[in-house]
């Protein structure tokens, strides 16, 4: 539940910095739009983020046309990473195991730039 949770509030703090902040949609707009998601290895639990400058889309499940996908082993491993989403948290999680990346690890890098401005 606190991952789900933690998911949800995600989406509703990237809403509002898209209305709020100046150099998250410039940012934002930079990119031409990013589509990412979060989930469990099983998918029980998993978030999609559809990121444009002209607005951001959420929902539930991971859809197979995502740039990006971060994967964790279980629930505990994903809330230990996302509570302190740092690049060395990142790192450390995939050297362990804990953390596997589908996708582009430039879209990881775009990712956390565009996330520093929440």
């Amino acid at each position: 539940m606190k991952l789900r949770l933690m998911l949800w509030v995600l989406g509703v703090m990237l809403k509002r910095a898209l209305k709020r902040k100046a150099a998250f949609r410039e940012r934002l707009a930079d990119l031409r739009g990013l589509d990412w998601g979060i989930g469990t290895e099983d998918l029980r639990i998993a978030r999609y983020y559809r990121m444009s400058p002209r607005g951001i889309e959420t929902g539930t499940g991971l859809p197979v046309d995502l740039d990006l996908e971060l994967r964790f082993d279980d629930v505990d491993s994903a809330v230990r990473v996302l509570r302190k989403p740092t690049q060395k948290a990142f790192l450390d999680g995939m050297m362990a195991g804990h953390v596997r990346l589908v996708g582009d690890a430039k879209d990881l890098e775009r990712l956390q730039g565009l996330l520093r401005h929440l």
